[in-house]
Order: structure tokens, then C-alpha cells, then sequence
């Protein structure tokens, strides 16, 4: 079953919707639950409020499946790049993209937000488990693979979809080669090997993925890197991986 509440976001300084996944006997049980904490949160469950009319179409999959999860997903904004970076854009987004670099972006405090006030407000509020998860797909793979790093002993494991390191691949590599992950149970990578129509940019997707993927290995993390024959950058290609995401995260 579905619900939903609205959150002032300090950093976004607005109110967001997030959406809630519970499975449908939970008040009838008394057993807790892990959770899975997912970004652009109108796109996750079902379409009629997804950016382009196509989601995951996630609360479909969990009906018929039955899994004993909690899913929170919280609606994305206009700002997307700023919600979502971690780190100011640099170089590869600027050859890439050409654009100027973007400086005030909003993803750590986004986060710091998730792990300070979003998170207790949900475990006192539902039954669960402290073992977390987090789960994006682009921007919001970024922004999870960063998240999982920083705060392993809350996201144990994390699920970064068609991910756009470019955005912020020199600062994530080196948040990772300097970052202390032994902490960090597993982490599932993929990408589409068809993301876009633009060759350039399709060829720095998938080898920007595969090089986050290569290092996270190095530093002794099990990690699974899916590269995807075809797997446009869009919901009806994302959409068909999301039982193989949700089993490697509750697994």
C-alpha cells in the first residue's frame, strides 16, 4: 500500500512529497522491515505523476512479488543538477556537456537531510530495520554511489542506475580512492551500452561506469557492474532492470 507526506527540505528551502511503499499486510504483522530510500520519487511507483508519463512502475512489482520492504522515495525538483551533484561540475561535464561548471550544488546537504532528519522521522514512525539502502538512477546513481561511501554504516548497500559520473567524475574518484569503504556490504552498478543518441556522450557514460565500478572493486567492495545491450537513458529501459536492482538490494 501507498502513502505520502510532505517535508520541508531546509537546503531546497521547500516543502517535498515523499512516497511511501508498505507492503500491504504490515498492519498485520509486528515484524520490521529493511528499507530502500530511492530520489526522483514522482518517478518511481507508477506513471501518472512520472516526468514523461513512464516510471518503474516499482509498486507494481512489489505487489506481485510480496517482498517484505519499506521503498521511501522523495520527489525530485526543477533543480535537479544542483539537487543532485555532490560536487561542483567539472572538467569531463564541461568538455562533454559544453557548459560552464556549476558551482552551488545541494547534493551533500540533500543527503546530510536523508541521514539527520529523514531516516529517524521514518524509523520512528514504521517498523524497520537499521539496515538501509539507497537506490537512483542518473544523477540519482551519482548521489547514491556518494551516499553509500560517505555513510556506509547507514547505506550498507546502494544501486546506481545508467549513473552520470560525468557530472562530478573527477571529485568522485577521489572521494572514493581517499574514502575509508570497508563498510560498504555491496554495491550494483549498471549501463545501458545505447544511453544516447550522441556518440561521445554515449561512450563517456559507459566508461565513466565502468571506471567507478573498477575502482569501488579496488578497494575491495562486491560490486556488480551490469553492462546492458541497447538500454536507452529511459524509464521503459530502467524499468526493466528494477527486479534485478530491488532483489541485489534485499538479498
Amino acid at each position: 500500500m501507498m502513502r505520502e507526506f510532505s517535508l520541508f527540505i531546509p537546503v531546497f528551502n521547500e516543502k517535498r512529497r515523499v512516497r511511501l511503499y508498505i507492503p500491504n499486510d504490515y498492519d498485520e504483522t509486528d515484524i520490521r522491515y529493511p528499507v530502500i530510500y530511492m530520489h526522483d520519487g514522482q518517478n518511481v511507483f507508477h506513471d501518472r505523476e512520472a516526468v514523461g508519463g513512464r516510471s518503474l512502475r516499482l509498486r507494481e512489482y512489489l505487489d506481485k512479488e510480496k517482498l517484505p520492504i519499506i521503498v521511501v522515495a522523495i520527489d525530485s525538483g526543477e533543480e535537479r543538477m544542483r539537487e543532485y551533484c555532490p560536487f561542483p561540475t567539472g572538467e569531463l561535464s564541461r568538455q562533454v556537456t559544453a557548459r560552464e561548471p556549476i558551482s552551488d550544488v545541494k547534493g551533500i546537504e540533500y543527503i546530510d537531510f536523508i541521514v539527520n532528519e529523514l531516516k529517524p522521522y521514518i524509523d520512528r514512525t514504521y517498523r524497520t530495520l537499521d539496515r538501509s539502502a539507497m537506490a537512483g538512477i542518473s544523477l540519482g546513481g551519482l548521489l547514491t554511489v556518494y551516499a553509500v561511501c560517505r555513510y556506509p554504516h547507514v547505506f550498507s548497500r546502494g544501486a546506481a542506475i545508467s549513473s552520470a559520473f560525468f557530472r562530478n567524475q573527477e571529485e568522485i574518484e577521489r572521494f572514493i580512492e581517499t574514502t575509508d569503504l570497508s563498510k560498504v556490504e555491496k554495491l550494483y552498478l549498471d549501463c545501458g551500452k545505447d544511453e544516447s543518441s550522441d556518440e561521445q556522450l554515449n561512450s563517456v557514460f559507459f566508461e565513466t561506469n565502468q571506471k567507478v565500478s573498477t575502482l569501488l572493486k579496488e578497494k575491495g567492495i562486491q560490486v556488480e557492474f551490469h553492462p546492458v545491450e541497447g538500454g536507452g537513458h529511459t524509464y521503459e529501459a530502467f524499468s526493466k532492470r528494477v527486479g534485478r536492482v530491488i532483489s541485489f538490494l534485499v538479498n
